[in-house]
């Protein structure tokens, strides 16, 4: 099979909806285990807060690379040669 190109690749507006997701997520755990931790939720608060910004800065760039990398997706047939 040919790869078509385009497909199976994230576009931007998905890694960004994947990237604010996910740094809710994140962020969330964060805070809990910098409670745990340190029995301090204003602790928690402050360094969610400052990791936030951060990670999810780091985290978009690498989903772009991934993007761009066709290492790991599998070739999907395109029209013409499904109904030959």
């Amino acid at each position: 099979m040919a790869h078509i190109p385009g497909t199976g690749h994230a576009n931007r507006t998905r890694s960004l909806v994947k990237t604010l997701t996910w740094r809710i997520i994140a962020t969330t755990d964060t805070i809990i285990i910098t409670r745990i931790v340190t029995g301090s939720w204003t602790a928690g608060a402050i360094v969610g807060g400052a990791e936030v910004f951060t990670k999810m800065f780091l985290y978009y760039f690498h989903e772009r690379g991934w993007s761009s990398l066709d290492w790991g997706l599998e070739d999907v047939p395109d029209a013409e040669s499904s109904t030959a």
